[in-house]
């Protein structure tokens, strides 16, 4: 246990402090102090309240003047006066302090000894501590008493900021100093916002270290081989990459440095709903143990979940460490990505299962971020879909400008000589409401050998609306799957519906046509006439 566990916070309290408790610990906190309850397997759900997602209008990053010039200013990082950040932390640090009792936990971010952070959690829930403790890199016993943190997390769910005072738009407040090194969370109780904002703190630090950072899974497989999964959520970026199969090196958070990948994260957190034994046995198997917690997942009297049920929201999480799953690889590290997949829901059902992309078009795709929301997921939505573009799959998380990411990603596909795929989880044989999602068999099976390597020996074929190579016959792949214009009985209707798509694409990355190559410029897929 560290000497100091509130050192370098700026809170100081004669209350009780609990710093690094164990699981069990946490866990016997959180049910004396009633912060949830107990699933009949051991599990700890707890339930957030009016958020259940991250509070993405109420994000702000402090306009410092050594960080101003390159910060991406705008909707995603808000800016926030030094003076107003200050007044608010010195108010979030007297409410903690009030606090009867408070949780500390001290943790790294990044597998790599290299780049990783310290970090410094004060809260005051044993459940928040204990979702921490699982997501980030728990240290050596030995290594706590002389821990110091490089970023500090002053996470106070119940306290309520005034936005005409202290600069922010509404009681919720996600505020992050790089000067201060401080990050203040107000008025929710949603956890994957502290998971969140020490990504956006990799985000801005690892760049300038020569280290792309990335929002994406990866796992090895026995050969050595390394993939990369990049994706939105609902796209199966945690599925896909818990192939037990092969090793799981993470499942959302990791660096590409010169030696290779490593992950920022102890942990993973999955999204739950309507999840299956059969389909995803790793992530059920995970979240059915003691050590594991669950956000608003609903549980009937006697303990027992039911996954199917939304009532408190679709974003159903669960958040366990990596050694819950079998064969992780131990330490979060390994080589050099043979493959990188960049995955997408699409629910116009117009994008092949899989294609086969040039370096160009992976920088095109990487810096759109294509995927497509659907009722019943969101609420507002309609019955059509939308699609939705988030820049390098992450455009929430990136404090500098996507370009920054885009160029290095570029960069390392070159270096290192990885393969490149788009895949589509969404829809089938027509858009959504009409046709069908894909069949994740089929997923896996076309994946697997993207993977080992078969499917680049195949015949491919050009799509002619977005230029993909799409793969003509796969063994065991029903050929109007891999070709989606067959699947669909009305093929007028799947024209127009990919020309519709396609102009949605170029709509989004005019944005970009002026900071890419003339390679990628080319790549700017044009409708078919």
């Amino acid at each position: 246990m560290s000497e100091h566990p509130l050192s370098g916070t700026g809170v100081s309290t004669s209350h009780p402090v609990h710093a690094n408790l164990t699981a069990p610990g946490l866990v016997s906190h959180a049910l004396r102090r009633g912060e949830g309850r107990l699933s009949a397997s051991g599990a700890f759900i707890a339930l957030t309240g009016q958020h259940t997602g991250r509070s993405v209008q109420d994000k702000f990053v402090v306009d410092d003047p050594e960080v101003t010039n390159e910060v991406w200013w705008g909707r995603i990082n808000q800016k926030m006066a030094p003076e107003k950040f200050a007044g608010l932390a010195e108010k979030v640090r007297a409410w903690l302090a009030a606090r009867p009792v408070l949780f500390t936990q001290d943790l790294y971010a990044g597998a790599d000894p290299a780049h990783r952070i310290r970090v410094r959690l004060v809260t005051t829930n044993a459940w928040h501590a204990l979702f921490a403790r699982n997501m980030f890199i728990r240290p050596p016993a030995a290594e706590l008493p002389s821990f110091q943190p490089d970023f500090t997390i002053l996470h106070a769910p119940e306290y309520e900021a005034n936005p005409a005072a202290d600069g922010c738009r509404s009681s919720t407040c996600i505020a992050l100093s790089f000067a201060a090194r401080t990050i203040l969370i107000a008025g929710t109780s949603y956890a994957g916002e502290i998971k969140k904002s020490i990504f956006t703190v990799m985000n801005w630090l690892l760049p300038a270290r020569g280290v792309l950072p990335m929002h994406c899974s990866a796992n090895v497989g026995k050969a050595g081989d390394v993939a990369l999964f990049f994706g939105l959520s609902g796209t199966g970026k945690t599925t896909l990459s818990s192939d037990p199969e092969r090793s799981l090196i993470g499942d959302d958070e990791h660096g590409w440095s010169d030696t290779g990948v490593f992950n920022f994260e102890g942990g993973c957190y999955a999204k739950v709903i309507k999840l299956s034994r059969e389909a995803e046995p790793q992530i059920w198997d995970a979240s059915h143990r003691f050590g594991a917690v669950l956000e608003n997942v609903v549980a009937d009297d006697d303990g027992e979940l039911d996954l199917d049920d939304n009532r408190h929201t679709e974003n159903t999480r669960s958040c366990y460490p990596l050694e819950f799953i079998p064969g992780v690889v131990k330490g979060g590290m390994a080589g050099k990505p043979r493959n990188v997949v960049m995955l997408t829901a699409d629910a116009f059902g117009v994008l092949p299962p899989i294609s086969k992309l040039s370096p160009a078009q992976a920088m095109y795709h990487f810096l759109s971020g294509y995927t497509a929301r659907v009722a019943g997921t969101e609420k507002g939505l309609g019955k059509e879909p939308q699609a939705t573009f988030s820049t390098c799959f992450g455009a929430p998380f990136l404090p500098r400008h996507p370009e920054v990411y885009g160029k290095m990603l570029a960069e390392r596909i070159a270096r290192d000589g990885a393969d490149c795929w788009l895949v589509n989880t969404g829809w089938t044989g027509g858009a959504y409401g009409t046709g069908h999602r894909m069949s994740i068999q089929h997923t896996r099976a076309l994946l697997r050998a993207a993977l080992d390597g078969s499917l680049a020996q195949v015949e491919f074929v050009r799509d002619p609306f977005f230029g993909l190579m799409m793969p003509k016959e796969v063994p065991g792949i029903p050929a109007h799957v891999l070709n989606p214009r067959e699947a669909w009985a009305d093929k007028a209707a799947y024209d127009a519906t990919a020309r519709q798509l396609v102009s949605l694409f170029e709509k989004n990355f005019e944005s970009f046509a002026g900071a890419v190559d003339e390679e990628v410029k080319a790549v700017a897929i044009k409708a078919a006439a």
